[in-house]
């Protein structure tokens, strides 16, 4: 973690975090028929060049991705990120349908971006009102990347820091894990953190 960024921000953003993942729950939980819990037990702030030294699961290149890109006070992009076996039990969960049938790929994509654009409005959106912040957000958009991926394409400077949530979902029994990453451009960390810890 950059030794900027205290554990009181960590904490100050992972109940932001929460507040807005409850949203979220609640709404998919409206919107199936399915009851989904979300949780997110681990949140840090890390700089690029630390997670690019990472060797793990969050850097395979099939990631199931839904990204939004947001301006504002602070901008930059919010993403949800799964991989392909629990984007797969997600989708099934929701839509009924098997994998591997032949129109589950544009079923997929399309739930899988529902399901993402609802869980990052979920969270923004409580980003937002908790820091009175107002935001505009542009369409979401689905690919199949690595968190690397994405950061290599953002705003961002190697000293800047990134907020990765590893979030889990509780879908019919089904084990869906997910990561939010919140890749924020330059000098927007220090106000979304300066706004929260003001509150």
């Amino acid at each position: 973690m950059p030794e900027k960024y205290s554990e009181n921000d960590i904490d100050a953003v992972r109940e932001i975090l929460n507040i807005g993942i409850g949203r979220a729950a609640g709404m998919l939980n409206k919107i199936t028929k399915s009851h989904i819990t979300l949780t997110v037990p681990d949140v840090e702030i890390i700089s690029p060049k630390e997670f690019s030294e990472r060797k793990n699961a969050e850097n395979k290149d099939n990631l199931a991705t839904v990204k939004l890109e947001f301006r504002g006070e602070f901008s930059g992009t919010t993403a949800v990120l799964f991989p392909p076996d629990s984007a797969a039990n997600l989708v099934m969960a929701i839509t009924g349908e098997e994998a591997g049938t032949a129109e589950l790929d544009s079923i997929r994509i399309e739930t899988l971006k529902e399901i993402g654009n609802i869980i990052i409005n979920g969270v923004m959106g409580s980003v937002g009102n908790i820091i009175n912040s107002p935001l505009n957000y542009e369409i979401p958009a689905y690919n199949e990347e690595s968190i690397n991926s994405l950061i290599a394409h953002s705003k961002i400077m190697e000293e800047d820091g990134i907020i990765i949530a590893m979030t889990k979902f509780s879908v019919a029994d089904l084990n869906v894990k997910g990561t939010i990453v919140m890749v924020l451009e330059t000098g927007s960390m220090d106000i979304l953190l300066e706004k929260i810890n003001s509150i």
